[in-house]
């Protein structure tokens, strides 16, 4: 099932060259985000920056937006998210922008309208807290990083 919403963008000055966010295919889940750069970023191996996109958002109540890395990028590049996925709020209204790190082993340059990252309007569930004395048992347990799919775990 596909979930459609009406998201207010704006462009922020000096980015007219700059294209809407859009996805690559028909079945595209995230929007590609290009880098609003007045000059060429160099990215060192083991440093990170912030690279501005020219736009900002409204997103509607009940959604956000996730900044996620491109998988082409990493692979290529190391160019990664560190904070994968990045969460832009419904109440946030300033120029969206994405942390980029160098896990790779050459210096990465970001030219201006280079794709960065994608972004995935996702909506927004609101738990209520229900604290209680004990939770409910499950085969899992209390197992926790790396406990499933070994040989003899439960």
């Amino acid at each position: 099932m596909v979930v459609s919403t009406r998201v207010k963008i704006t462009r922020l000055p000096g980015n007219a060259d700059l294209p809407l966010p859009s996805r690559a295919t028909s079945r595209s889940a995230g929007f590609d985000l290009c880098a609003a750069v007045a000059s060429p970023v160099v990215l060192p191996p083991g440093n990170r920056t912030l690279i501005p996109t020219g736009f900002a958002i409204a997103l509607p109540d009940g959604f956000e937006a996730q900044v996620r890395p491109r998988s082409g990028l990493v692979l290529a590049h190391g160019v990664v998210i560190p904070n994968a996925p990045g969460t832009i709020d419904a109440d946030y209204r300033g120029e969206m922008k994405v942390i980029l790190g160098n896990t790779g082993s050459e210096a990465y340059t970001v030219q201006r309208g280079d794709r960065i990252a994608q972004l995935v309007i996702s909506p927004v569930v609101v738990a209520d807290w229900d604290e209680v004395e004990t939770l409910d048992d499950t085969a899992r347990g209390i197992g926790g990083f790396g406990s499933t799919g070994r040989v003899g775990s439960p």
